[in-house]
């Protein structure tokens, strides 16, 4: 029977130590392909950072992309599914972070930007997720234009609890203590597997997702079956039907053997 697969990205298929993906989950992928699963990508990145998969795609391995946390979603040339973040939403989170002097990520279809850069965008994005495209600056008037599908606002707990009630048509998903991906409220992981399901003409029941992070835990819960990778926190592990080895451990090739994908 065939399955559909939904890996998370970093943390999942890409280490954070090495910025790779294993050799045992690249073979992995591979011979499960060619049992006639399909593999697709669930990711808070966008589609202009995804950097770090040429060993899959170069193998033309992936079926599918799950981008923004579930707010935009593509195979091939097809756009799939996508919804904006409501434009007041915009406008009201980019005043906040402009008053809380904290940086902001805007993306859009085939673009992104920052609003208020500071060393964290080099340290979390540069260092720790390993982007090398360049980000450029806009000033607050970048708000007022439309279609911008994610807003990433380096934003802790707390100022994250104080500014969600302000976004009426949004939701928060943190994977990380510095930031949190703001998306259209109904926009999610789990959003991004319905709309990949229904295109695809899959059941919901031969999904399979993979992930590390709290923005993972929709995906994890909704998945026919979830799994959590053995670096996943306690509460993303807490969500799965299985939790697996490390993402340096092979964690991957693991759980496909424990299920009789591969």
């Amino acid at each position: 029977m065939t399955k559909a697969l939904f890996l998370d990205i970093d943390g999942t298929l890409v280490s954070f130590a090495t910025h790779q993906i294993p050799a045992s989950t690249i073979q992995a992928l591979e011979e499960a392909k060619q049992r006639g699963h399909l593999v697709f990508i669930a990711t808070g990145r966008p589609r202009i950072l995804i950097n770090n998969l040429a060993p899959l795609q170069q193998r033309s391995l992936i079926d599918g992309y799950v981008t923004m946390n579930g707010g935009y979603c593509y195979a091939g040339t097809k756009v799939v599914y996508k919804r904006p973040v409501p434009q007041p939403d915009v406008q009201t989170l980019v005043d906040y972070c402009g008053r809380q002097g904290v940086p902001c990520i805007l993306v859009g279809e085939d673009d992104i930007a920052v609003y208020r850069p500071d060393e964290r965008i080099r340290r979390v994005f540069g260092e720790y997720l390993s982007v090398t495209v360049p980000i450029p600056t806009v000033g607050i008037e970048a708000a007022a234009r439309t279609d911008i599908y994610q807003l990433t606002p380096f934003v802790d707990r707390q100022q994250e609890a104080e500014v969600m009630p302000l976004l009426p048509g949004s939701e928060a998903g943190r994977w990380h203590p510095a930031f949190a991906d703001i998306t259209a409220r109904g926009n999610n992981k789990q959003r991004g597997i319905d709309e990949m399901a229904r295109y695809f003409g899959l059941a919901l029941s031969d999904t399979v997702a993979i992930g590390d992070g709290g923005n993972d835990i929709s995906m994890l819960k909704h998945a026919g079956t979830g799994i959590a990778m053995g670096n996943a926190s306690p509460e993303v592990k807490a969500a799965a039907d299985y939790v697996t080895t490390t993402v340096d451990d092979g964690g991957i090739a693991q759980a496909l053997r424990h299920f009789g994908i591969i």
